[in-house]
């Protein structure tokens, strides 16, 4: 496979896996849209792995992709994921670290199924939710480090939404990441969220997750400014894309116990549409 094909190849999961965060791609100059792809692509793949049933224990599989990994920095790739990665990192500073971290956290993934604090969440939050800052930041472009911070910001608003669309689909695969005290806090139990008990406490619990990423999507505002000037759209359409799940669970939130809560095509045309107003 060559380059074009394998960047085709990671451009075709992030469509297809990642409706939500890859709106805001398309508006990238194509070098970094590319590369993009490539960091998503190799992301997806590692997540998918603890994800979906497999043939071969888990623990392994994520060892072959570490393994594939360091074959891709020393550009011997042999995975189309790889092949466009390894074009890519020759771009731009991607560091290593940051995979190395995603794939950590999905190891976590195979031995803890829930967290007692929020602090214990972020330690998995920092690790899975490396992607827009460590590994994203390098691409878009910036030059003050404290866009560091912001990114942390974003990507963690990121992950804690999709943690919170996601409540039934994880209840099916028996994990529950939103924290056991805030449940308890809140009136829930876990007996109750196993239970996909719908009543007054489990609207509470919602409201206080929501209130919280909301925090952090204000606070993500401020990375806007500090990336390249290329790299706004995109990443202002990935925080209103992601804004307006959280706007929709709002609205809904006990859909969330019986479904992965998804935005419609014209939703996000919308959004789309709105920003690039905004944008002239």
């Amino acid at each position: 496979m060559n380059i074009d094909e394998a960047y085709q190849y990671c451009q075709n999961i992030a469509n297809k896996q990642g409706p939500h965060f890859s709106v805001g791609f398309r508006f990238l100059p194509k070098p970094k849209r590319k590369a993009i792809f490539a960091v998503y692509a190799f992301c997806r793949y590692a997540d998918d792995i603890v994800d979906e049933r497999q043939s071969q224990p888990i623990d392994l599989l994520l060892k072959e992709w570490e393994d594939e990994l360091y074959r891709c920095y020393r550009q011997e790739p042999s995975h189309p994921i790889s092949i466009a990665l390894a074009d890519a990192i020759c771009k731009y500073p991607i560091p290593i670290e940051g995979f190395l971290g995603l794939i950590s956290g999905c190891k976590m993934d195979c031995t803890i199924n829930r967290y007692p604090t929020y602090e214990a969440l972020l330690v998995y939050c920092d690790k899975v939710a490396t992607t827009i800052r460590d590994l994203s930041l390098p691409i878009f472009g910036y030059r003050n480090p404290v866009a560091y911070e912001y990114g942390q910001a974003l990507s963690t608003a990121l992950q804690l939404t999709n943690i919170l669309r996601d409540v039934g689909e994880d209840l099916d695969r028996g994990r529950i990441y939103l924290p056991l005290d805030e449940i308890a806090s809140c009136g829930y139990s876990e007996a109750d969220l196993l239970a996909r008990v719908k009543n007054g406490a489990f609207l509470k619990l919602v409201q206080f997750q929501s209130d919280r990423i909301r925090a952090l999507f204000r606070e993500s505002s401020k990375l806007l400014s500090l990336v390249d000037a290329d790299a706004r759209l995109a990443l202002s359409l990935m925080r209103k894309v992601y804004i307006a799940l959280i706007d929709q669970i709002d609205a809904r939130p006990f859909d969330i116990l019986d479904r992965s809560i998804r935005l419609s095509s014209f939703q996000k045309a919308r959004i789309v549409l709105w920003e690039m107003l905004l944008s002239l």
